[in-house]
């Protein structure tokens, strides 16, 4: 299908989508380093301007929107977080837009955080827009790691379906993986652990050629917190994060060796982007472009369950009606 993605960042989400089989019709993000990643590496269907100074009707049209809305307002890691952040209303932007161009589905991913907040009174106000711009959704916390992602992030999903539609979606996605010890007795794989997802990269500054494989000088600490814990190479690594500012001081993870932090590419194959996915910008932007980022195979076990709602829907448009005497 043809797919609409708001804030779209680097790409992660549409990626993820391009790779369950759906074209990306039109694009939209304002960080500039993330729009030139985009373009490098998906395709030049990104508009560069603030999504709130285009009008609908110079968005193609589209049988799914996606997008990750900005999510800095609701995170539990903001400790300053509050209703009135202004970054917290720019889902308004997928409201009018799944209002005005009424695709068949819509696909919104944000922090767990966004469930809690307010008591949840943020959660409620964000699905009775959706409500009413006339879709149903349905709301579900999700761990990137079920999905093949060699990380443990828990994420958001709110998935809807246009009300006068008769489909069911498969929401959420079957899980592919689960953590060992349950792994074979529901018949999935192992969780993928984060020595796994980097051992083919040799260690950086060895002249590999290796597209942003420099690591951050940042000090190792290890205090438990936040991008300050010792990392086990056998499990999946902890949240990747875009805590910390573009000066040099983006919190990034420790590699699984506990002696330095991860590079760039080493960090975007945790969020699990193919090795020739190149990010643009210095690796501070790099860092924080992809810890903005749905992680593609996450994204990829979505895109599919969006196939079969329109196999679904298909098959009911081709049953012949009967015919009453």
């Amino acid at each position: 299908m043809k797919v609409i993605s708001l804030f779209s960042g680097a790409g992660g989400f549409d990626l993820g989508f391009v790779r369950a089989g759906h074209t990306i019709v039109w694009a939209n993000d304002n960080f500039p380093e993330a729009i030139e990643t985009y373009r490098l590496n998906i395709g030049n269907h990104i508009d560069p301007r603030d999504i709130q100074d285009i009008p609908s009707k110079e968005i193609p049209a589209a049988e799914i929107l996606i997008g990750g809305f900005p999510c800095q307002g609701f995170s539990v890691a903001n400790w300053n977080r509050t209703k009135g952040d202004p970054r917290n209303f720019l889902y308004k932007e997928m409201v009018r837009v799944l209002r005005d161009k009424r695709p068949k589905f819509f696909l919104a991913e944000n922090v767990k955080g966004l469930a809690s907040m307010e008591k949840g009174e943020v959660l409620r106000t964000i699905l009775r827009d959706f409500s009413r711009a006339g879709y149903a959704a349905r709301h579900q916390i999700l761990n990137a790691a079920d999905y093949g992602v060699p990380q443990m992030r828990m994420r958001l999903l709110i998935a809807g379906v246009r009300s006068d539609l008769d489909v069911e979606l498969s929401f959420p996605p079957s899980p592919t993986h689960a953590e060992p010890e349950k792994a074979a007795f529901l018949g999935l794989e192992p969780w993928v652990t984060v020595g796994q997802a980097l051992n083919h990269f040799p260690e950086p500054g060895n002249g590999s050629g290796i597209p942003n494989h420099e690591h951050s000088k940042y000090k190792l600490t290890f205090n438990g917190h936040l991008g300050h814990r010792a990392i086990d190479p056998s499990k999946p690594a902890p949240t990747v994060t875009a805590r910390g500012d573009e000066k040099g001081g983006v919190v990034v993870l420790h590699h699984p060796g506990n002696r330095r932090r991860m590079t760039a590419r080493e960090l975007a194959a945790v969020q699990s982007f193919p090795d020739n996915f190149v990010f643009c910008g210095p690796k501070t932007s790099a860092y924080r472009q992809i810890a903005n980022a749905v992680p593609p195979k996450l994204a990829e076990a979505l895109g599919k369950m969006f196939r079969k709602a329109e196999a679904q829907l298909a098959r009911k448009l081709r049953r012949p009606r009967l015919k009453i005497a």
